[in-house]
């Protein structure tokens, strides 16, 4: 299921110029479709986190699928541009209720001190579904239009739907609980409590802002180059996702020869350095190593964030990890705002300097301040 609903993800960004072409509309215009499925997937998570709590995490995402899907299947056949908007603001709001709620589901299933590698494993499913996503929708893009990318994601993730309807049946997850308000209310302020809790959603805020945001004019960028394919946009896009499967695939050895510390700030010189070799303006078949390497860079450290949320509670996951899909998301919805409004007015190089100092910046800080409770019990550094 998480694999299903990551195809949806990064689906549209390779064909943006096709769209914009097709409807008659600017490329930048277009381009905020995924502004309008990441905002409402962001403004709508702690929402869904509570239904997750308090009605049942496996009943949220089998739901949510289903509705994602519908949305894609009529956004294949839609001629307006405004309806189609409508549609990706839908499925963003659906959408919210599937792989953040995994995650929480991982962490109740999964002691602390095994999680990160757990987490990983999830992550690397997701991953695969970016990645396959893009290259699949730059495939069928070039050869049958945007409408027959819709078409085939939407086909795809109905077949997941109706397998994971009964897949969930049975399966032993923490019981949903009376839904209370003041409870509600309460778990969310728990969260908060944590001083840990402003330093991870801060930063996934800045890391959706600078590097998601990014992606939706990763067409453009080729486009402006000469290279007017929507599959080597795609295979650019899906490398970012290649750069996390290995992460997710070396994990397990990472984790045994590097402290978090030295994940965090690796990961964050990774990606700044991708960054700076992006504002060069390369062929697109170097830009997609260079995106592998943006890729590992990223989950190096966002991976690491993503287990301090699971441990910032014990009795309201969901309410946590929906926070941190807010504020990931929340992120990515600006980002392209940002990135129509940098690259019109500072052209393409400039841009990606500031992200690679962006990222540096959260390596630092999160590297500074992020330790386990476990950690903090213990008086460690």
């Amino acid at each position: 299921m998480v694999f299903a609903s990551t195809l949806f993800s990064r689906a549209v960004d390779p064909v943006v110029p096709k769209i914009a072409a097709d409807l008659a509309i600017d490329v930048k215009t277009a381009a905020l479709l995924s502004s309008a499925f990441t905002f409402p997937y962001a403004l709508m998570q702690p929402a869904l986190g509570t239904i997750a709590d308090f009605f049942g995490k496996t009943r949220l995402m089998n739901a949510s699928l289903a509705a994602v899907v519908t949305t894609t299947l009529i956004s294949a056949f839609i001629s307006s541009f405004p309806l189609l908007m409508a549609m990706r603001i839908v499925a963003g709001v659906c959408a919210g209720g599937i792989f953040p709620v995994g995650v929480a589901i991982v962490g109740d299933l999964v002691p602390v001190h095994e999680r990160q590698v757990a987490i990983g494993r999830l992550l690397a499913v997701g991953l695969t579904g970016n990645l396959i996503g893009a290259v699949i929708s730059g495939v069928v893009g070039d050869l049958f239009g945007w409408r027959g990318v819709f078409f085939s994601i939407g086909g795809f993730g109905l077949l997941v739907a109706a397998a994971a309807f009964f897949a969930f049946r049975g399966m032993k997850v923490a019981q949903p609980k009376p839904f209370k308000l003041a409870a509600a209310v309460a778990g969310f302020r728990g969260v908060l409590a944590d001083r840990r809790a402003k330093i991870c959603f801060g930063s996934v805020f800045f890391e959706g802002i600078v590097i998601h945001g990014m992606f939706p004019y990763v067409a453009l960028l080729l486009l402006a180059a000469g290279q007017t394919h929507s599959s080597y946009a795609g295979i650019v896009i899906a490398a970012f996702g290649l750069g996390g499967i290995v992460f997710s695939l070396a994990l397990p050895f990472l984790v045994v020869h590097l402290t978090e510390r030295q994940l965090m700030l690796s990961g964050a010189a990774g990606a700044a350095t991708a960054f700076v070799l992006i504002a060069l303006n390369l062929q697109w078949y170097v830009l997609a190593v260079i995106f592998i390497v943006f890729g590992l860079g990223f989950y190096m450290l966002h991976n690491c964030i993503q287990v301090h949320v699971t441990d910032l509670t014990q009795t309201a996951r969901g309410a946590a990890l929906s926070m941190h899909s807010s504020a990931f998301f929340s992120g990515q919805a600006i980002g392209p705002i940002y990135y129509g409004f940098a690259f019109g007015h500072f052209g393409t190089t400039v841009p990606p300097f500031i992200g690679a100092a962006v990222i540096v910046v959260v390596g630092l800080v999160c590297a500074r301040f992020l330790r386990h409770r476990r950690q903090l019990d213990l008086g460690e550094p």
